[in-house]
């Protein structure tokens, strides 16, 4: 196994190894954009055309129509229909409990009279269209399904449109089931940078949406950014990462197979464990060498922990947390004696599970918060997929007669400070005047 680095806080140099831990390759970023910008042009330009040439590219099947890159609900119902009784039984459950989570993000519209002859408030609308990515290429995703699709049901929009890459043109049944269970409208069998294209721009058989959700590797995460601005997207989502912080109070293969289980996502995926106990780590890291050889993602494992894996010894909890904070991790898992206690001195990351049952794995799957969280340390400014996502906003302004009158004063003295004419007499024109129309 190749093993992953070992840092200390005690140690000289270790701010410039930690800050090297959370760098990303902006080299790497750079050559991948400009090939995602001729993509993206191309399916503007061209719409259904380009998206049968790079279908036969990349997933290397040739569509006879553009017609044929939709998935028929008969073809959907027949792929859950497929699917094992118990896998069901589980996506149902997960759906349960993921749509449960998300009814409480739900935020009214309201409206407040202040008295004074003002009324305001906010009115809260669902997006009217949905774009949902869902990733096909090392691994099938059904919980990616249900994490994006039951929100945006939740919030309330009408129509949510999927695309899914199909390499080899095979589609996968449970991934499928997951699109019925989540109630997902319609589906397209294309994927990566030209799926995200169509959904920005439409072509003659993809409808444009108002908002691009769910992950997707580094082509696909370049193209929502670059359309950033002709619709909304979620996040720019990175590889995946996980910190666990440990005190010596649990199993050190539990926390071993933990980081094991975000490793095995890509070579690029991000396992760190922190730890003032230093005999914890080393027991840990004996497990994941006693364990590796077991797992079936094994070479994409070990890859991911010797480029991007860390063992850090710190001096106590405390320090442990301000390391998370600077790393501001996807995943943090507080496998402590006390969580709890610990909790208030984390301020970022996208989901904080707290004790040693406490499994990230749980939380991808059927928790009930959602797993599409911010990576990259953009926890520091970011949150999870929510309702929230799906919906707007609009500002509500209810002003009377006494009000104007009351109020001008103020903007016109603003406007004049800001040079700005217009304004002012705008506001003026009514205090002055003898009409009392609503």
């Amino acid at each position: 196994m190749s093993a992953p680095r070992r840092l200390d806080s005690r140690a000289a140099g270790f701010e410039e190894a930690l800050a090297a831990l959370c760098a990303w390759d902006e080299g790497r970023q750079a050559g991948v954009e400009s090939t995602v910008r001729g993509i993206v042009r191309e399916v503007r330009e061209r719409g259904d055309e380009a998206l049968i040439e790079y279908t036969a590219r990349f997933d290397h099947w040739i569509p006879e129509t553009a017609g044929a890159l939709e998935i028929s609900r008969s073809r959907q119902r027949a792929a859950a229909e497929r699917v094992p009784p118990p896998l069901r039984r589980a996506l149902g459950e997960a759906a349960d409990r993921i749509r449960s989570f998300h009814e409480h993000q739900l935020e009214p519209s309201w409206e407040i009279d202040n008295g004074d002859g003002t009324t305001l408030g906010q009115r809260i609308h669902a997006l009217e269209r949905a774009g949902l990515y869902v990733p096909g290429g090392k691994a099938a995703y059904p919980s990616s399904v249900l994490m994006n699709a039951l929100p945006a049901k939740v919030a309330g929009v009408p129509e949510i449109i999927m695309v899914v890459p199909t390499p080899g043109g095979e589609l996968n049944d449970a991934v499928l089931a997951a699109a019925v269970e989540g109630g997902v409208d319609r589906i397209f069998a294309v994927g990566g940078a030209q799926a995200v294209a169509a959904l920005a721009y439409g072509t003659e058989t993809v409808p444009a949406v108002d908002k691009i959700v769910g992950p997707g590797n580094a082509y696909v995460a370049t193209a929502k950014r670059l359309v950033f601005g002709q619709v909304g997207i979620d996040m720019v989502a990175g590889p995946s990462e996980i910190v666990v912080v440990g005190d010596g109070t649990s199993r050190a293969d539990w926390v071993a197979m933990d980081l094991f289980s975000q490793a095995e996502h890509d070579e690029d995926a991000r396992a760190v464990l922190i730890s003032p106990d230093d005999a914890f780590l080393e027991q840990v890291a004996e497990e994941m060498a006693r364990l590796l050889p077991t797992m079936e993602r094994r070479d994409i494992i070990s890859r991911s922990l010797a480029t991007h894996g860390a063992l850090i010894a710190v001096r106590d909890l405390d320090e442990a947390a301000d390391v998370v904070n600077r790393i501001a991790p996807e995943h943090l898992e507080l496998c402590v004696a006390d969580p709890d206690g610990l909790l208030p001195s984390i301020r970022h990351a996208g989901a904080i599970f707290l004790g040693n049952h406490a499994s990230e794995a749980l939380g991808d799957y059927c928790a009930g918060p959602n797993h599409v969280l911010p990576t990259g340390r953009t926890a520091r400014f970011s949150s999870p997929l929510g309702v929230y996502d799906f919906q707007k906003r609009s500002s509500v302004i209810k002003i009377s007669d006494r009000a104007a009158r009351a109020l001008a004063p103020v903007a016109e003295t603003l406007a004049r400070a800001e040079g700005l004419e217009a304004h002012g007499r705008s506001a003026r024109l009514r205090a002055e005047a003898d009409f009392d129309g609503t």
